[in-house]
């Protein structure tokens, strides 16, 4: 196995272990811990592993200063049988002539419980590793949520020993399903703040404590390190790779999934697609993404050998990630627009400066200027070989609500199969793709979220009328029409106390001041 070290995407500092990289989330000088290396995997040699025996692999290639009995601990506490509702983690589901990877059987109902559930055991041994010989120290992470890393955060690290966790949140930019699974989270390590403002500006504002000399020296004196559960720790990130392998190779048995499913109600009686994949094919993915990090994983994925053709990448009407694949041009000057799938309401992509430092090389100097301009000048241009690189494994288009709303009452009504919305914004997208180019190499969907946990969109979308009742009511009636019933992640919540009031809202400018006066 490759010694691997993670160094800053800006390219300050020396390479770090991987255990270090997973500690402190974020690199000194700003930018993002990457492998020096991406490493090849021989996917014949993974034929007919199982979700943790893939994890396995994938977590051992990466983690070079970790022993194959702690990835093999990690890996087992990670992906416990009680957490999920499905035998591997996760369901492929045959659609017409695509198949849906439903990634959201985990405890929250969504993606983000696929490395939740691990990063804090990466966390935890990690933490051995880089205070080994010293005195232990207390971890304190800060974590900015769109809305579903949010719950899976505090549900992965809640009672965690020697952890406590605070989420931001855009107090109007979440669902009220996802408002409420944060709001009433058990734990006594856990913390939630309301902020009157969007996801960027609660996501800047947690890189700006990151970064405060004052608030370090303060921490420092009190025994405690910073760390992320947001994507731009690398811990985060790692276990997202792992279900690229996964579709792949269960694309690619003689005979497609046919475990168990949260939900296949199939009475219209259409004929899904049943045919498997000839091993070594490519295949397209297109995934439903705003921070970069969910595509992120797949192009990773491509590197270390999958054969991936293309990865969709599929916006709302923030549709800025469309823009800079489609131009070069990355402007956040522009509108910011909350939509009917609030987890992609964001401009400030924070995976795509790995995505960039790859593909161009690994150009640290290049990279780094690029995120100056993005400070200073609120974008930044691409062009040339680097453009041209960059497009030809990624292609892009954005969905509107009033088009995510149709996707979801047809999707219902021609299959029997209920999408949230951001997997009608990527079924959109990559339909859309597909007629305009004629590539009908087959494509896997990823499906991010249960579709309760948007309740009064998708019943607004199935019945064309805005609910005049609670939300826990909409649910009973999706149930009472569509007979998906329920997830316990979901229903649970309604009988659970609220521990964090967002009576307090504080402003993305004042989280500093609100930080320091609560925690340091």
């Amino acid at each position: 196995m490759n010694d691997i070290k993670y160094v800053s995407t800006r390219g300050g500092g020396v390479p770090v272990s991987a255990s270090e990289a997973i500690v402190h989330g974020i690199a000194e000088d700003g930018g993002l811990y990457f492998p020096d290396s991406i490493p090849k995997l021989d996917i014949q040699r993974l034929r007919g592993k199982n979700y943790l025996e893939l994890a396995f692999e994938v977590f051992s290639a990466f983690l070079s200063d970790f022993t194959p009995i702690e990835v093999h601990d990690i890996v087992n506490l990670s992906y416990r049988a009680d957490n999920f509702d499905v035998p591997d983690m996760v369901s492929l589901y045959p659609l017409g002539n695509r198949h849906v990877l439903e990634l959201w059987h985990g405890p929250t109902c969504a993606f983000k419980d696929m490395a939740l559930q691990a990063l804090p055991h990466l966390l935890r041994y990690s933490a051995k590793k880089v205070f080994s010989g010293g005195e232990p120290k207390w971890i304190k992470i800060l974590t900015a949520t769109s809305g579903d890393t949010g719950k899976a955060a505090l549900e992965g690290f809640k009672n965690v020993s020697g952890v406590d966790i605070t989420v931001y949140y855009p107090v109007n930019g979440v669902s009220g399903i996802q408002k409420r699974q944060m709001i009433t989270q058990e734990g006594d390590n856990v913390n939630v703040v309301a902020v009157a403002g969007n996801f960027d500006d609660c996501q800047t504002a947690v890189k700006s404590i990151f970064a405060n000399d004052d608030i370090k020296k303060v921490l420092a004196g009190k025994n405690t390190v910073f760390s992320s559960a947001n994507s731009i720790n690398w811990g985060r990130l790692l276990p997202q790779i792992v279900y690229y392998f996964y579709a792949y190779l269960k694309l690619t048995e003689d005979s497609v999934d046919n475990s168990p499913h949260m939900y296949r109600v199939g009475q219209v009686g259409k004929t899904f697609m049943k045919e498997g994949l000839a091993f070594g094919a490519n295949v397209n993915f297109a995934v439903p993404t705003g921070n970069f990090g969910n595509i992120l994983a797949g192009y990773i994925s491509k590197e270390m050998g999958l054969p991936i053709n293309k990865l969709i990448c599929a916006s709302n009407e923030n549709n800025i990630l469309t823009d800079f694949i489609n131009t070069g041009v990355y402007d956040t000057d522009r509108e910011f627009i909350c939509t009917a799938s609030p987890s992609m309401d964001i401009l400030v992509s924070s995976n795509l400066e790995r995505a960039i430092y790859y593909a161009s090389g690994r150009n640290a100097d290049a990279t780094a200027k690029l995120m100056r301009d993005l400070r200073d000048k609120d974008k930044y241009k691409v062009s040339g070989n680097f453009l041209a690189h960059f497009r030809d494994t990624f292609k892009s288009s954005y969905c509107s609500d009033a088009d995510t709303f149709d996707v979801i009452k047809d999707t219902f009504d021609e299959f029997g199969y209920l999408v949230d919305t951001h997997t009608a914004v990527a079924l959109r997208v990559h339909d859309e793709y597909a007629a305009v180019t004629g590539d009908d190499t087959p494509t896997v969907v990823l499906s991010t979220a249960h579709p309760y946990k948007f309740g009064n969109a998708v019943y607004k979308a199935l019945t064309n009328t805005d609910p005049t009742v609670g939300e826990y009511e909409v649910l009973k009636r999706l149930q009472e029409l569509t007979a998906v019933p329920i997830p316990d992640g979901i229903a649970q919540t309604e009988r659970l106390p609220v521990r964090f009031s967002d009576a307090h809202v504080i402003s993305g400018g004042n989280i500093i001041a609100d930080f320091m006066r609560k925690f340091a």
